[in-house]
């Protein structure tokens, strides 16, 4: 048997043991071993044949913050490859990243801006750069926290044209931005 040949097998258990089990301790310990392996480009291959996108983009609306944590971790290092980006864009990932940014645990929030990141391109630039979107951008470019403003100024200045920015602070300046989102910041 080939190494790939293995890893696709351990791959295949991961995946299989994450939907047999009911213990959520092992769920989350599966996912966060599942989210790692989605770092390594060697595993796009078999995470996408595994169908392991689809699973991470079901965790965003689990109501356990971990399982959130974990597939928002996993699509972040996946939205890496091209084709899981295509893959993400295709299964209607944005508006289940972009009700991440309203997480209250900061690992989410800057793995879902940096999905953002990847995930804009030509045909998906209107969608992640949504008005609502850049609202939450420019609240956490002012954030005390320095990794939230730092990659919030990242995906305002490589996103974002400068008339979307400037139109954005505009709205909010003049209290017209609808705050019925709701994208809180994410507590300190």
């Amino acid at each position: 048997m080939s190494a790939g040949s293995d890893r696709f097998q351990y791959l295949q258990t991961l995946v299989t043991e994450f939907q047999d089990t009911d213990n959520e301790e092992a769920k989350e310990q599966v996912l966060a071993n599942l989210a790692n392996f989605a770092y390594d480009p060697k595993n796009m291959e078999d995470l996408r044949r595994l169908q392991v996108i689809e699973l991470f983009l079901d965790m965003l609306t689990e109501d356990n913050g971990n399982f959130v944590e974990f597939g928002m971790g996993g699509l972040c290092n996946l939205s890496m490859d091209r084709e899981c980006r295509d893959l993400i864009l295709q299964s209607g990932g944005i508006p289940l990243v972009t009700a991440c940014l309203s997480s209250r645990r900061e690992e989410t929030v800057l793995s879902a801006i940096t999905t953002l990141v990847n995930l804009t391109t030509a045909s998906s630039r209107s969608e992640t750069t949504d008005p609502a979107v850049l609202h939450c951008m420019l609240r956490f470019s002012l954030s005390e926290s320095p990794r939230l403003h730092n990659l919030a100024t990242v995906f305002l200045q490589d996103c974002c044209t400068e008339q979307q920015v400037a139109r954005a602070k505009e709205q909010m300046q003049g209290g017209t931005h609808q705050t019925a989102l709701g994208i809180p910041l994410p507590k300190d």
